[in-house]
């Protein structure tokens, strides 16, 4: 039990870490919960027009997921998938920035890479897939989102699926502004070629 709460533990810390804010703040570009959308993670990041800060924050929010699980394996199973869920809350909710975070898609891929790395295969080849289609970073990390539930329902033990559907719920919750743009058309796409 003691090793599941510092799992959790170093996991939010992890999580935490703002590495949007970070990073745009030490190449010159200020907050960035300033910028576009006011987020902290690689889409908004990349509305600074600095492709390779916004892959770097990517990059950097998927390794606090991967490494989070990883640490909590040393402590055994449970305590990995505790590491998994908090590293999201951590990431979401981080207590430096007044529990207003990103909204959680880079870490949750980073978290699915080890505890179920299929499920994470397929959801990147829908992420991609609508990205191509529709140019909405929002939408393609929905619908991904929602087809890695699908899938891990019928590929995954139950304790590793229940973790991901209860990650995806939060993840959905946390698009909700992007949800309502997309319904009533104002949702701004990316480019993919400048």
């Amino acid at each position: 039990m003691t090793e599941t709460v510092v799992a959790a533990i170093v996991g939010y810390l992890l999580g935490s870490i703002p590495w949007g804010l970070l990073l745009t703040r030490l190449a010159g570009h200020g907050d960035i919960r300033h910028i576009g959308s006011g987020n902290i993670g690689a889409t908004n990041v990349l509305r600074t027009g600095n492709k390779s800060l916004a892959a770097a924050t990517l990059a950097l929010d998927l390794l606090k997921g991967l490494a989070a699980v990883l640490i909590g394996k040393l402590w055994g199973p449970n305590a990995a998938l505790a590491a998994a869920g908090a590293v999201v809350l951590g990431h979401m909710f981080p207590v430096w920035l007044g529990f207003r975070g990103g909204k959680g898609l880079a870490t949750a891929l980073g978290v699915v890479i080890v505890i179920a790395w299929p499920v994470a295969v397929l959801g990147l080849a829908v992420w991609l897939g609508v990205l191509i289609l529709t140019r909405y970073s929002s939408l393609s990390g929905l619908v991904a989102t929602v087809a890695a539930v699908i899938y891990a329902g019928f590929t995954v033990n139950p304790a590793p699926a229940a973790l991901i559907a209860a990650i995806a719920v939060l993840v959905i919750i946390r698009h909700h502004g992007n949800i309502r743009r997309l319904l009533s058309g104002t949702e701004s796409r990316i480019s993919l070629t400048k």
